[in-house]
């Protein structure tokens, strides 16, 4: 039987070696792409290509002829610049998108929208405001950070309204660019919620961090209803019917204030699978038709995350074979 192919993007993601051998595990062929063609994934999958950034032009083009190429059967993409684009190319190629609806997509990368939505349908987030609309009343400290972005790039915590005047002074933030946020103190969890097309969850996975420097270091996965149910609701009341992170911190009384919403998979997929739910892997097999069991579903509670560097090694010819296939158009 011909393999089918799953092509991820964002090649260079701390997470893609385990996914890559995820998926060929269950029987997969895997592409990956990336604009950096040193990214480690590029060598570690069935076949790498280096394709423009996500604001180029020439992306849908490039990433088309990849698809046709490569006959790809399912597109999982990890990067946020990435994820419209692709997503319409998938629709436009008829190819099985592994990623939530456009809707809640665009929703969730727009940081103001998604505050405004999820407080409308009655969901309690920390207050969050444009720059533009001024921290009057604001309880000190506050997070200053980029209205669309991703990681913890932009992101400056201040605690006093004078470091707010001296951080504007040189900064410069955009005032319809930049949002203002409290500055929450309780433990924080990264959530992988589980979800389909059918808009059942089949998975809320929270992992409390212990460690972040950028991505996630060190994490354990804690049972929590309150979490569960907070994601659950996401879920009902903005149907993302796919795969989506929720990034939260526990206030002083034990509720869950969700304070971003990645609508893709996090660096953390690692930890949701070696806690007992192949999110990546399962839902490829639900996305392309093949029977998914109910006990695929179950997780462990107090399994650790720790992050690490490992070494992969190839021989100089392999290497430069590689390098070549990797700088050629399909």
């Amino acid at each position: 039987m011909t393999q089918s192919t799953i092509l991820l993007t964002g090649a260079g993601g701390a997470a893609l070696p385990s996914m890559i051998d995820s998926l060929r595990t269950k029987g997969y062929r895997v592409v990956t792409v990336d604009a950096n063609s040193n990214a480690a994934g590029l060598y570690l999958a069935d076949r790498g290509y280096r394709i423009p950034f996500a604001a180029d032009q020439a992306f849908p083009a490039a990433l088309r002829a990849i698809c046709r190429t490569e006959e790809v059967a399912a597109l999982v993409p990890l990067v946020d610049e990435e994820l419209l684009p692709v997503a319409r190319l998938a629709e436009e190629e008829g190819i099985a998108l592994i990623a939530p609806q456009t809707a809640f997509t665009a929703l969730c990368l727009d940081k103001y929208a998604l505050m405004r939505r999820l407080a409308d349908v009655g969901l309690r987030v920390p207050e969050t405001r444009l720059l533009g609309e001024g921290w009057s009343g604001m309880s000190f400290p506050i997070v200053l950070k980029p209205r669309t972005g991703r990681g913890s790039r932009g992101v400056h915590v201040v605690a006093t309204p004078d470091e707010l005047e001296t951080y504007l002074a040189t900064a410069r933030p955009g005032a319809d660019t930049t949002l203002i946020q409290r500055c929450m103190e309780g433990t924080e969890y990264t959530v992988s919620v589980v979800v389909w097309r059918d808009g059942i969850v089949r998975a809320v996975v929270p992992k409390e961090i212990i460690d972040k420097r950028g991505i996630t270091r060190l994490a354990v996965t804690r049972k929590n209803d309150a979490i569960d149910r907070l994601c659950r609701n996401i879920q009902e009341r903005l149907r993302a019917d796919g795969p989506f992170n929720v990034q939260l911190r526990l206030d002083a009384d034990g509720t869950p204030l969700p304070f971003e919403i990645n609508p893709r998979f996090s660096t953390t997929v690692t930890l949701t699978q070696a806690a007992g739910v192949d999110e990546v892997g399962l839902l490829v097999d639900m996305a392309l038709g093949h029977t998914v069991t109910a006990e695929s579903w179950v997780w462990c509670e107090g399994v650790t995350l720790v992050r690490r560097t490992v070494d992969a090694f190839l021989a100089a010819d392999e290497y430069a074979a590689r390098r070549k296939a990797v700088e050629q158009a399909p």
